[in-house]
């Protein structure tokens, strides 16, 4: 439960509104959302299913983990694996910094902060419990939400790949999880496929 359920509201509003401002769109039951809104708000949901009882501090993070995503594009850096991982350390910086003005804004202890800024950035991966459970929670996303794209835009040797590193990065409880999801027998063959050759 949020120290100050008022202060929470507004940051979440404040996440919402940075990402409502995102041009690419996807539609769910013929409605149209910005991407990143409703990125986080499956990912709020999904920290509510699997772990109703977070901590304050990981329910922000969360909420934005992807905040203005788009604005990094990928296409800026080299098309290679450095250049992926430059891209991806410094939309996890970008993340961090904004998500801290924007708590910072509405009245957030630099402490918290500072916390929410580094499950952002994922620091202590495997080391650090709220970090592996913010891992396990961006994995279920993906595959109950994002698997398909996905897949549609690679060859099944890439996804197949792509799900194998995914499931590394879960927890024992993270499998248990994935393995619960109402996937489509599409998504269940793929992770069926990429967990038999793991």
């Amino acid at each position: 439960m949020p120290t100050d359920p008022q202060r929470f509201e507004a940051a979440i509003r404040k996440f919402d509104a940075a990402n409502s401002t995102d041009p690419n769109m996807e539609v769910v039951d013929g409605i149209s959302y910005p991407k990143e809104v409703l990125y986080a708000q499956r990912m709020s949901a999904c920290l509510q299913e699997v772990a109703p009882q977070a901590s304050e501090a990981l329910q922000l993070a969360v909420r934005c983990q992807h905040i203005q995503r788009w604005v990094i594009p990928r296409q800026d850096f080299a098309m290679d694996r450095a250049g992926y991982h430059k891209w991806r350390n410094r939309l996890k910086q970008y993340h961090a910094e904004l998500a801290g003005q924007l708590l910072q804004e509405v009245g957030y202890e630099p402490e918290l902060i500072v916390r929410v800024q580094a499950l952002v950035q994922k620091q202590q991966l495997q080391h650090d419990p709220e970090v592996q459970l913010l891992e396990d929670v961006i994995c279920l996303v993906f595959l109950r939400y994002y698997l398909l794209d996905f897949a549609a835009r690679h060859p099944e040797e890439k996804v197949i790949d792509i799900v194998q590193k995914t499931w590394r990065k879960m927890t024992p409880h993270g499998h248990e999880l994935a393995l619960q999801l109402d996937l489509s027998p599409d998504a269940q063959a793929l992770v069926a496929k990429a967990l038999a050759g793991s």
